[in-house]
């Protein structure tokens, strides 16, 4: 799903008609300064305290199972958000203490000393370094997002039970499985206070938000209420409990920095003696680590379609790491939990790490007194709730629906029963057991026809497993009868093809007929560039629908009469896709159409919006005109009224849940605009009257342009192309029927561009102004949204 900007409406610039400049005047940084002072006091300064309220207590509570001093975990904390927020290579990922280096580390201190365990986490640091500059961090890519979400969902789980029993005013235990043994008798003999304290953090937690729900007037002094962060008002109003009923129960304990141990070189005997067994935990801490906070980072960037640089986030945590242990702080890594509070809270910019950074060392310094106040049950119950949230019940669908949900379960069950290395090697190995087992999964069908000929039908890859299911199958038919072997595509190994060839000759010995083709689109035949093409296809048309957009030599263009092409072209589309789509239109023309979405794009002939958005009929309400432009309501001049009349039918009438407005890269309007065309002289023409309603995009381009996320535009023609985009959902808002939609919530605006070199399209985020690439692994995670 595209990004939501409805909550970043533009102002509008419909008046102003001054000509481009070349190069934009400062006013247009100073735009662009303020955008990023708004975005830091109304998105990251809350998003940072947030976090904050979670990465005291989970510091804390790490540093206390390890056996370190309880400075270590704040110090890993306040590095890991000051130095990897500042350096990382994701936008919105915040690091701190490792909860999957928890049992190592205790390890380590209990057998070698805190002094080690110091030099440990030094050492683990260089190697990261090395390991980024080596550019190896992309390999975690390759990790299924079902493992991924799993990982997380089994550290929310994992969490989600501990602090359940702090709520309950024990103490978690060791691991998930002796939480859950000693939950019964928590749950028998409850502490009221702590519990009393924690349910009205959970209240508060869940109910906020739901303020902007009410109806009427109280409904808009909700919304004002709800924009302040929920964590924030929860943990106040818990510790306002506390203190006026005086409840007796346990609170945050901050440790003294008198006793802090900095790291000091330990003796060399000691080193030399344990060498061996020193490079094997510095090669774990610097594995797990960074496999956290990779796997962290790839799932932060697809929730938050931004494309993060992973070897630059591997060289910050070694930076971290480098300066944690050397401050007498814990391996560092990228957290699921503080990344998903921090997305969650609204962030917008790495800004919310570094600052979440500073609270913690501001906290740990100076506000001590305040901070012990806080009731542990109210923190528990924050915790808690983020824990719950990883559990994404979208991702459970999406993981099932793509066949992936043995690896989810496997990857939740070892991540809670095993801990996160054994959990994610767990999930892996059944990824790759499930891959293995689809690659030589095959089903060979035979069906005899009323005429006495035959058809084989295989689908699935036909690799040398399912050499005897072939020969099993081709053994039932008939001598000399006709055959037609239809194979799906899939993957053909050379055992396959030669059983397959092999037996078309000794049947075809017997007189019979064999043709093989590839189901339902090909022969067996491929033209050099891989366009599949078909041999019973009418006229010019030689390929299958869709392919000409792959080899445009299958269409013979020694036709000199267009229609005759079309007319061609249409035969082709009753013989073959008609007969797919045929019981879907039929549906639509019983029910009518319910499109959710109305997707205004240019009139442009490389444009084909059903194509880049894999859309089907009835699914988009699509409207094209000259520059996808969209004429302010009752602007004097404008060239007609279709844009505005259809943007009222799809609002009022179909009720569109969004409307996406689609630039693409070489727009021949925006280059008439950029010539001049609506100031010649004379009598303008319909296209000069109506590229009019462009000239605001224009004065967008000189005084505020629009921009890439990541990389800068080719030209000022593609410039003003995402300017444009940006100028006509500004003018959709001077639409009363669209700004009341927009404004209760129930419709959402879309900018859009699509660059035809690189087939690569880009969503404007609403929160930063940028267009940012959709990338191949967003289809997974249709929803802008952190719940994993």
């Amino acid at each position: 799903m595209p990004l939501d900007i409805s909550s970043a409406p533009i102002a509008s610039d419909t008046t102003d008609h001054a000509p481009p400049t070349e190069h934009a005047p400062p006013a247009g940084l100073a735009s662009l300064a303020g955008r990023r002072v708004r975005a830091l006091l109304a998105h990251d300064l809350p998003a940072s305290l947030a976090v904050f309220l979670i990465a005291v207590p989970f510091s804390l509570g790490i540093a206390l199972a390890t056996g370190a001093p309880l400075t270590s975990g704040l110090v890993a904390a306040a590095v890991g958000g000051l130095a990897a927020g500042l350096l990382g290579g994701t936008h919105l990922q915040v690091s701190g203490p490792s909860a999957a280096l928890t049992v190592v580390t205790a390890g380590v201190i209990a057998q070698f000393g805190w002094q080690i365990a110091c030099l440990v986490t030094i050492a683990a640091g260089l190697l990261q370094l090395l390991l980024g500059s080596l550019r190896v961090a992309r390999a975690a890519l390759a990790v299924s997002p079902a493992v991924v979400h799993g990982l997380l969902a089994g550290v929310g789980l994992t969490i989600a039970i501990a602090q359940f029993h702090v709520i309950l005013g024990g103490s978690p235990h060791s691991s998930a499985l002796a939480d859950l043994r000693a939950l019964p008798a928590e749950l028998a003999g409850p502490h009221p206070p702590a519990l009393m304290v924690g349910l009205l953090a959970l209240a508060v937690l869940y109910g906020w938000p739901r303020l902007a729900r009410l109806p009427g007037r109280a409904g808009r002094f909700g919304a004002r209420l709800a924009r302040l962060p929920a964590a924030l008002i929860a943990v106040a109003a818990a510790t306002a409990l506390s203190l006026i009923a005086e409840l007796s129960l346990a609170r945050v304990e901050l440790p003294v920095w008198e006793h802090h141990q900095f790291f000091a070189p330990p003796s060399p005997g000691l080193l030399a003696d344990h060498w061996a067994a020193l490079l094997g935990l510095v090669l774990t801490v610097a594995a797990v680590a960074g496999v956290e906070s990779l796997l962290s980072s790839v799932a932060v960037d697809r929730m938050t379609r931004r494309t993060g640089d992973l070897d630059r986030e591997l060289r910050a945590q070694g930076v971290s790491n480098l300066l944690s242990g050397l401050l007498g702080g814990l391996p560092v890594a990228g957290g699921a939990v503080r990344s998903t509070a921090n997305v969650q809270a609204g962030a917008a910019t790495r800004a919310s790490a570094v600052l979440h950074g500073c609270w913690v060392l501001v906290a740990a310094l100076a506000l001590t007194a305040g901070l012990r106040r806080i009731p542990l049950a109210a923190l528990a119950a924050l915790v808690l709730v983020v824990g719950v949230q990883m559990v994404s019940f979208a991702h459970i669908r999406r993981v099932h629906r793509h066949r992936e949900f043995p690896v989810y379960l496997a990857t939740v069950l070892g991540v809670v029963l095993l801990g996160v290395p054994l959990g994610v090697v767990l999930g892996g190995s059944v990824a790759v057991l499930l891959a293995l087992y689809r690659l030589t999964r095959a089903h060979v069908e035979v069906t005899t026809e009323p005429d006495g000929s035959c058809t084989v039908r295989t689908h699935g890859p036909l690799t040398f497993v399912a050499v005897p299911k072939l020969s099993r199958a081709f053994a039932r038919i008939p001598a000399g009868a006709r055959v037609t072997v239809r194979h799906d595509g899939s993957f053909l190994d050379h055992a396959a093809f030669e059983a397959l060839h092999a037996w078309r000759a000794d049947h075809q010995a017997t007189g019979a007929q064999v043709s093989m083709l590839t189901d339902p689109r090909a022969q067996e035949v491929l033209d050099p560039d891989g366009t599949v093409l078909v041999d019973d296809a009418p006229g010019p048309h030689r390929c299958n629908a869709w392919t000409p957009w792959v080899g445009h030599h299958c269409i013979e263009r020694d036709e000199d009469d267009p229609h005759v092409r079309l007319l061609h072209g249409v035969r082709g589309f009753q013989q073959h896709t008609a007969p797919l789509v045929r019981h879907e239109l039929a549906r639509l023309a019983r029910d009518g159409q319910t499109p959710s979405q109305l997707f205004l794009t240019c009139a442009d002939s490389r444009m084909v919006t059903s194509m880049i958005t894999s859309s089907g009929p009835g699914d988009l309400f699509t409207v094209r005109n000259v520059g996808n432009l969209v004429p302010a309501p009752y602007e004097p001049g404008a060239a007609d009224d279709s844009v505005a009349a259809a943007v009222q039918y799809a609002v009022e009438v179909l009720e569109v849940a969004s409307i996406t407005v689609c630039g693409h890269s070489g727009c021949g309007a925006m280059n008439a605009l950029l010539d001049g065309v609506t100031e010649q002289a004379g009598p303008p023409t319909a296209l000069a009257r109506w590229l009019r309603n462009g000239r605001g995009s224009l004065a967008r381009l000189r005084r505020a342009p629009a921009e890439f996320e990541g990389r800068a535009a080719v030209d000022v023609v593609e410039q003003l192309c995402i300017t444009n985009v940006v100028q006509q959902l500004d003018q959709l808002m001077a639409n009363p029927a669209v700004e009341r939609r927009v404004s209760d919530g129930s419709l959402r605006l879309v900018g859009m561009y699509f660059d035809f070199a690189s087939a690569q399209a880009y969503v404007m985020d609403g929160q930063s102004g940028r267009f940012a690439p959709v990338h191949a692994e967003a289809e997974r995670d249709p929803e802008p949204e952190l719940a994993a």
